[in-house]
Parts: structure tokens; C-alpha cells; sequence
């Protein structure tokens, strides 16, 4: 074990999309757990869209000169509570630091799949699936056969939405995808029938050439233009499920998408948001569902990993120009 820590900074407030002038690595003495404490010597990070909202300077976002927060999975290396074993693997958010003291309430013991990879906790399996999980089956109550469109398909969420999307047994799946080569990908490995560069032209005339009949359920990683264009695809009582909005994340004072409102009553359809961590209760039933794909074959933790925490910073800034494909993750090396 080394005898010091690193911990990642936000030290200035991004303007647009952040650069590595942004953060700083911090060094200390490792810390040493008090009473009721356990110390974790961290494996695994994860990197997410969402930290880039909270860089902003609103309300429960990164406080400046801080550890960020974030989903993490560690090994614990000394204890000094009967409630965590050293040995243990534990997942905490204690964020992008290389050690971490936690008490037994803020972590949760990760169940171990012969043949599942640690790294799935953080992707399919983890807040990302979960995500993915009850967009499709608490939000949007997907049904067998209906068509699915999903924005941003080639990030971690939309990964897992279409490989999910295709065991709960959709009908046709189309994605956008920042490049070629995704999109590509995305047809040939993860199940897509059809993913469209958004670059290269007004999303609605991408997506009508991609989806000409429409679709009935829209997951939503992006907002802005495509959301827009998926009102205008969508079916009678479609339903829209707001995850994210990447669009606006690096564009500050960006217009919402605009929309024909009168299509949501004309068609009947449903647009609705949610935070994951209002549906922790879903968490054991989202292993039954995907542990057995996993174990067989049939599904796929789609994982970007960047080895090293001292890059922790650059697999960040790499996912938010979308330079990865499904799931983004460090991993100490």
C-alpha cells in the first residue's frame, strides 16, 4: 500500500466544456480509520455525464477545492468496525480519490457472479443499468414489439437501454451516436437496427429516415433538437423518459428545444423525468433480470476503460466529447 492519497479537485467553474485546467490532484498522507471506520484502497472509478452538471455553480453541485463525488469500488485494507472485513469489496461515493474512509452505512456490499466483472457494478449492473433498467420498465413501461428511439446511444445508459431493450424484447431500435464508427458499433455489437451520425443534418429528417413509421417510446440522454424530433416521431401514447441533457451541459445559457406542444395532447403522450436514486428498491430485481444474460453471454457490460488515476481527469473530458463507447471507467492499474 502506498503512504500517501490522491484526491481530485474542481478548482474553477467551467465555462463551456471544461479542460484540465479546471482540476487539480491532491496529495495527502493516507488516511488512517477512527473508531467505527474502515479505509478502502480504491479499484475502480466512475465517470459520469452527470458530473459535469454538478461543476456548475448551483445548488448541490461540487463545492470548489474539494474531492469530488462519484461511484466507486474499493478494496478494504484496515478496519476498525466489526462491520466491514478487511478484504471486503464495497461500492461507496466517496468519488475520484485513491483512498477512502467509510462507516458500514455508506457503502454496500457488492454480491460476487462467477464470470461477472467488478466493473459491471459500475455499468450494467450499477447505477448506469439501473438507470437504463427502470427508464424501460418503470417509466416507460415498454411492452413487447414496440419501437424504441434513443439519444445518445453510445454512452453508457444508452448502451444498457438498447441491450436491455432487446432481451424485454422491443421491436425496432434506433440511436444517435456522435460518429460513424459508433454508430456503426452500435448496429454491428450492441443490437441497434439503425443509429444516425446527429451531425449530419437536422435530427428530425435523421430520424424519420431512420425510424419512417415512427416509434413509440423515446429515451432520452441528450434534449435539445432531439427531443424535438421525437415528439414529432413519436406514435399515439408515446412516451418520452428524460434522463439527461447533454446538449445543454457545456452550452450555458442554451434555449430548451422547441416543440409543437400541441402534439403531446393530440397524441396523448407522456414525458416524464426521474433521478436513480429514487428507485433503489429496483436494485435486486435488476440483478435477477441481468445476471443470468451476463453469465450466459446474451449480454454485455459495454465498458470504456482508462487505466491509471492520474487519468482519471482525461477519461472525463474524453467521455464528454464522446470519445467512448458505452460505460467510461478508470481503473487503478
Amino acid at each position: 500500500m502506498t503512504e500517501t492519497a490522491l484526491t481530485v479537485h474542481q478548482t474553477a467553474r467551467p465555462q463551456g466544456m471544461p479542460t484540465a485546467d479546471d482540476f487539480a490532484f491532491v496529495e495527502s498522507p493516507l488516511p488512517v480509520p477512527a473508531a467505527g471506520t474502515a479505509l478502502v484502497e480504491n479499484l475502480y472509478w466512475s465517470v459520469d455525464p452527470y458530473h459535469r452538471e454538478l461543476m456548475d455553480d448551483l445548488p448541490g453541485g461540487f463545492a470548489l477545492h474539494a474531492p469530488l463525488e462519484g461511484r466507486t469500488i474499493g478494496r478494504v485494507t484496515a478496519s476498525r468496525t466489526p462491520g466491514l472485513a478487511e478484504g471486503e469489496i464495497v461500492l461507496h461515493r466517496q468519488g475520484w480519490r485513491t483512498h477512502a474512509v467509510v462507516t458500514p452505512d455508506e457503502v454496500r456490499r457488492l454480491p460476487r457472479h462467477e464470470g461477472v466483472p467488478l466493473t459491471a457494478h459500475l455499468g450494467v449492473l450499477g447505477g448506469t443499468g439501473l438507470t437504463a433498467y427502470v427508464g424501460l420498465t418503470r417509466i416507460a413501461g415498454l411492452r413487447p414489439g414496440e419501437d424504441l428511439y434513443v439519444s445518445g446511444a453510445g454512452g453508457g445508459v444508452g448502451t444498457a437501454t438498447g441491450r436491455f431493450a432487446r432481451l424485454l424484447g422491443a421491436g425496432r431500435l434506433v440511436g444517435s451516436a456522435g460518429s460513424a464508427a459508433k454508430a456503426a458499433h452500435l448496429v454491428r455489437e450492441v443490437g441497434y437496427d439503425a443509429v444516425f451520425d446527429y451531425h449530419d443534418g437536422p435530427a428530425a429528417e435523421l430520424l424519420g429516415k431512420a425510424a419512417p413509421d415512427g416509434v413509440d417510446v423515446f429515451v432520452d440522454n441528450v434534449g435539445g433538437e432531439q427531443l424535438a424530433a421525437a415528439v414529432g416521431a413519436l406514435r399515439e401514447f408515446g412516451r418520452i423518459v428524460r434522463v439527461g441533457t447533454i446538449a445543454q451541459y457545456n452550452a450555458p445559457g442554451a434555449s430548451a428545444s422547441r416543440f409543437d406542444h400541441a402534439e403531446i395532447v393530440e397524441k396523448s403522450l407522456r414525458m416524464e423525468g426521474f433521478l436513480v436514486r429514487n428507485h433503489r428498491d429496483v436494485q435486486e430485481e435488476l440483478y435477477d433480470f441481468a445476471v443470468p444474460h451476463l453469465v450466459s453471454g446474451r449480454l454485455v457490460s459495454d465498458e470504456t476503460v482508462t487505466d491509471g488515476f492520474g487519468h482519471i481527469v482525461d477519461a472525463f473530458l474524453g467521455m464528454l466529447r464522446g470519445a467512448n463507447t458505452g460505460k467510461t471507467i478508470v481503473a487503478a492499474g
